[in-house]
């Protein structure tokens, strides 16, 4: 409960912050919830799926910060989700290896997408890291998609997939508000469907249970 507290204390703030445009307060606040989460999973069952699902929300945590910063580091903060994918993508494979092809074409498809909306208005030197990107989150999707009836607990693979679906549609969001056409919503629409995203993936190490 405590960790839930400081999560929802943090984004509480750290939306007024983005309201009133206090750029030092979404700087000390917006990785709050992250920090929030980790802690909270701390308390979670011991597992390789946990060790792997920790150090993707720290590869977020650090992405957080470097989107935050006054400088323009997105490529850096590009980077780190990265790899916070690609440690999701490994937690995935920990429990379910099975090959899912309606979850890959479906992936691709999202990943596709996200990458065209960004693409739509012309990336220049970010295209190969965009594409890098949205091949990586195109395949920690599938791998979040896979879980679904292969035998994983099923509370587990629902909460990892809807994350995953949260953190797509957060990513596009960014794309159309930052390649495409800005929207005044788009700061506290990209940032609630990110920390949901996040909570899901989080909560899905409670109920994953023991192979």
């Amino acid at each position: 409960m405590a960790w839930l507290i400081l999560a929802i204390m943090g984004a509480v703030t750290y939306l007024y912050g983005v309201s009133t445009h206090a750029m030092v307060l979404c700087l000390l606040t917006k990785p709050v919830p992250l920090l929030a989460l980790l802690g909270w999973l701390h308390s979670g069952p011991v597992s390789p799926y946990r060790h792997w699902i920790s150090i993707g929300l720290g590869f977020s945590l650090l992405g957080d910060i470097l989107l935050a910063w006054p400088q323009d580091l997105f490529v850096f903060g590009l980077g780190a989700f990265l790899f916070a994918h690609l440690a999701y993508l490994k937690a995935y494979l920990v429990d379910c290896r099975r090959a899912a092809v309606p979850a890959l074409i479906l992936a691709l498809l999202a990943g596709g997408s996200l990458l065209s909306v960004m693409a739509s208005q012309g990336l220049g030197d970010l295209l190969v890291p965009v594409g890098v990107y949205a091949l990586a989150i195109s395949a920690m999707l599938w791998r979040a998609l896979a879980r679904l009836g292969s035998g994983v607990p099923k509370h587990s693979a629902w909460l990892a997939a809807a994350g995953a679906l949260a953190f797509v549609v957060s990513d596009s969001l960014i794309g159309i508000d930052r390649f495409v056409q800005p929207f005044s919503a788009a700061p506290y629409l990209i940032i609630l469907s990110y920390w949901l995203g996040q909570w899901g993936i989080a909560a899905s190490v409670f109920s994953q249970g023991k192979r």
